[in-house]
């Protein structure tokens, strides 16, 4: 295939499928069909069919943007694409109404090319193909894990490099520079299908590597923490710092809430850790080579409003 028609395998095995492949007028619609040299194989792509998704006027943070890829800053408590339970107010119903019905279409159909996504409940910079070369370029990078993506959270406890109970965590090592690599499988629970779970030996490899940025209480008893995702599994960091004993501040599913001793933080930041009611996790950084033109891009953003304030919170020294 010419590479500038970007049709990845899927796209062409669809086209076989539906009869609109051809050798010589007669329609090969046998992906195993055998073909010989000097044959002439024509594809008839047909024209960008509209999305089912319904386009909507939705606030976005839009922090780049070209012809064939897009980053945006996802709020907390939108979701990425339209599912059963939302079928609407999602990110993907906000670019279709931004882009106007200017794209070019992914898999045939004009709607955005999501390559990695971000929970609901979690801020961030995310970059939504707006082309199929665009999106079978990042999602080859995804692949191969050289995506640079780093999120800034908040946990209960200080994960510390010399702790021998984290040391002792089955998946957990220590790197130079005091940082915890925590690598293990993660897949569906065995009993709550609406969670992730570690394992060891069974299902999707995961890594996340962790540092501690700033601790906070006297004790310190939270932390604010850097993590960096090798790869990219479904809720990969809730779970991991969860399994290593430090779960997210706010976080109902994973973190739980953990007892702070009394008088380790001032009655202010005590109250804003109880007040925080969404797991507190920001993409912050996203980096990674433009799939067209080669160039290297790096996206920073800051963490919102509500992380700010419960970081400034637990930054107060005395109580009041």
């Amino acid at each position: 295939m010419p590479e500038a028609a970007a049709l990845s395998r899927t796209r062409l095995a669809r086209l076989i499928s539906d009869g609109a492949v051809s050798r010589e007028g007669a329609v090969l619609d046998d992906p195993k069909a055998r073909v010989a040299e000097g044959d002439v194989i024509e594809i008839a792509v047909p024209e960008v069919v509209e999305s089912h998704i319904a386009p909507e006027d939705l606030p976005l943070d839009v922090r780049y943007e070209d012809e064939d890829l897009i980053v945006v800053m996802k709020p907390a408590g939108m979701v990425v694409h339209p599912a059963p339970g939302t079928p609407s107010g999602t990110l993907v119903n906000a670019l279709l109404h931004h882009f106007g019905g200017n794209l070019s279409g992914v898999g045939g159909v004009g709607r955005p090319g999501i390559v990695h996504r971000i929970d609901k409940d979690t801020s961030g910079l995310l970059v939504v193909a707006k082309s199929d070369r665009a999106h079978h370029g990042l999602a080859e990078q995804f692949a191969a894990h050289s995506v640079e993506r780093v999120y800034q959270a908040l946990v209960y406890g200080v994960p510390d490099p010399g702790d021998p109970r984290l040391r002792g965590v089955r998946g957990v090592s220590i790197e130079p520079g005091s940082v915890i690599k925590i690598t293990s499988d993660l897949a569906r629970h065995k009993t709550d299908r609406q969670r992730q779970a570690v394992f060891f030996g069974h299902g999707k490899h995961a890594i996340t590597r962790v540092r501690v940025v700033v601790p906070f209480g006297t004790p310190p008893q939270v932390a604010l923490v850097e993590c960096r995702l090798e790869t990219g599994r479904t809720h990969q960091i809730r779970v991991h710092l969860a399994h290593a004993g430090h779960g997210l501040i706010g976080d109902a599913v994973y973190g739980g809430r953990r007892k702070i001793a009394k008088g380790a933080l001032p009655d202010v930041a005590m109250e804003a850790v109880d007040r925080f009611d969404r797991q507190a996790l920001h993409a912050a950084v996203l980096g990674f080579t433009h799939p067209v033109t080669g160039d290297a891009l790096r996206f920073e953003a800051e963490v919102p409003d509500d992380m700010a304030d419960l970081i400034a919170a637990l930054q107060v020294k005395d109580a009041p």
